[in-house]
């Protein structure tokens, strides 16, 4: 059995020397918070999934015109040509598809699906996105002035989310949208419909994230930071929007990127309850309430404008929780 070698002197200046060369020669480089969470979100292949059929789905409502247009599709043209008289329904197998209509056409009208699915797709992602940057707005804004704060003004700003709570949404969207259809603010016809929802849903909602923003808001103005710089001098203004909001970025996105789908459904829901987007413009739930009273004449008219709504739904909230998990990964 052999003793082990010591290097001492110059034998180990040298290895020392060998090891500094190799630690030179292969940089070691410092990994941000953001590229940190980046490789998380990587490793979720749901969220990775979900994130590319979002950016689909905003390509292809940004570009639904040009798209309409290089493929000549027409979501108003009637094909009564594709539509038996008798039934009422599609000609051929599957709702009339073929290659001029690869989804088929509707019963009756025999419009093509395709292109209102397409026509549909800008509508309801303005109003889900307009909605949702509204009530973030006000959320945050509330949310963190409440939490910093405290005192009178958290019971105030706490009462007022409580009666915004309180509210029947539902009821009192279909009240507002269906007594605003003529006209108001200006504006009429689609424009006044798609801010009426912008401001309905997107007003009526703020609540729900600045509970959110405030619980956060409550736990962050006890660090040290915020300590820190009320002792440089800072003032509230300063404390909220410079040390506070860049904390609170990461449970405003994933929250927004959860709310975005949930507001689809509520434009939706108002569509088929005939208060939203009025035809002849194409939605996908004013795709579905017709498709209630043709269910027994064609089916697939039912289940491709649902399936748009899923997919589109079940995207977002698969991009959302990946989002929080690579933010967050405590809140496994």
């Amino acid at each position: 059995m052999t003793a082990p070698i010591e290097t001492t002197g110059a034998a180990a200046e040298a290895q020392s020397e060998v090891v500094l060369q190799g630690v030179a020669g292969k940089r070691i480089e410092g990994r941000s918070l953001g590229r940190i969470a980046w490789i998380r979100f990587k490793r979720d292949k749901a969220a990775v999934t979900g994130g590319i059929v979002v950016l689909l789905l905003i390509l292809v409502a940004v570009l639904s015109q040009p798209i309409q247009t290089v493929f000549g599709l027409d979501p108003d043209a009637f094909h009564q040509d594709l539509i038996d008289p008798e039934l009422l329904a599609p000609k051929g197998a599957f709702g009339g598809i073929s290659w001029e209509h690869p989804l088929g056409v509707e019963p009756q009208t025999g419009r093509d699906i395709l292109a209102r699915i397409i026509e549909g797709s800008w509508v309801s992602l303005v109003v889900a996105v307009g909605a949702t940057l509204l009530s973030v707005a006000i959320g945050v804004v509330m949310g963190v002035v409440a939490g910093f704060y405290g005192g009178w003004v958290d019971s105030l700003i706490s009462r007022l989310m409580d009666t915004f709570l309180a509210f029947p949404l539902l009821l009192f969207a279909i009240s507002i949208s269906a007594s605003l259809q003529n006209g108001a603010f200006g504006l009429e016809g689609l424009p006044l419909r798609i801010a009426v929802l912008i401001f309905v849903i997107g007003f009526f909602s703020w609540p729900y994230i600045g509970r959110i923003v405030r619980a956060q808001t409550l736990s962050l103005r006890e660090r040290e930071f915020v300590d820190a710089a009320k002792s440089l001098g800072a003032r509230g203004p300063f404390i909220l929007f410079r040390e506070l909001l860049p904390n609170l970025v990461a449970p405003i996105l994933v929250y927004a990127t959860l709310l975005i789908p949930t507001n689809i459904l509520f434009e939706a829901a108002l569509s088929f309850l005939g208060v939203g987007i009025a035809p002849p413009q194409a939605s996908w739930g004013g795709m579905l309430t017709t498709a209630v009273d043709l269910y027994q004449v064609d089916p697939m008219f039912m289940v491709i404008p649902g399936m748009a709504i899923f997919i589109t739904v079940l995207a977002f909230n698969l991009l959302g929780d990946g989002l929080r998990d690579a933010l967050d990964p405590r809140s496994k």
